[in-house]
């Protein structure tokens, strides 16, 4: 990790450098373009002396004119198509704002819909533990108490007759 010295140094260097090309700038570029010919777009413009100022801008004036107003319509035209680009941008993203919101709406409903069906089937497990346990308890109460056997069927069997009563004697009188 630098030190606070190492940037207080670095950050100095950085203003002395900048301060320096500012003051120097010019002579500096001169000197690159002079030294370096391929870099000569670096070298900076002549300034032109005072007689030959009026020549050189009454001699620019017609070209400049005419150079600048083609330069201001194109700009122009250039401006209108970023204009019009910048207008369907606004509207693209005016209709992804809308599908974002239809689509937050959707899952909105798919999630009620999700919480619905999860009720349900919530209700639906009450209800099958219920009658589970109701055949559980039917289930217990019939091997708890055998079923009642069926009563005996009367049978018509002939009764046994009474022993034959013998009459009495008759008296004669």
């Amino acid at each position: 990790m630098p030190s606070l010295t190492s940037i207080l140094i670095t950050f100095c260097i950085g203003v002395a450098a900048t301060l320096g090309w500012q003051s120097y700038g010019d002579a500096a570029r001169e000197m690159i373009a002079s030294s370096y010919p391929q870099l000569g777009w670096l070298a900076p413009k002549p300034a032109p002396n005072a007689q030959n100022a009026s020549e050189t801008i009454a001699l620019a004036a017609p070209d400049a004119s005419s150079a600048d107003q083609q330069q201001l319509g194109t700009i122009s035209h250039d401006l209108d198509a970023v204009r019009q680009s910048v207008d369907r941008i606004a509207v693209s993203q005016e209709e992804i704002t809308r599908s974002v919101d239809r689509i937050a709406a959707g899952q909105e409903q798919v999630t009620r819909g999700v919480d619905r069906i999860a009720a349900g089937q919530e209700q639906m497990t009450r209800e099958i533990t219920k009658l589970q346990e109701i055949e559980q308890y039917v289930l217990y109460k019939s091997s708890e108490t055998p079923p009642p056997a069926p009563a005996p069927a009367r049978s018509r069997a002939p009764r046994p007759s009474p022993p034959p009563t013998t009459p009495a004697p008759a008296t004669n009188p």
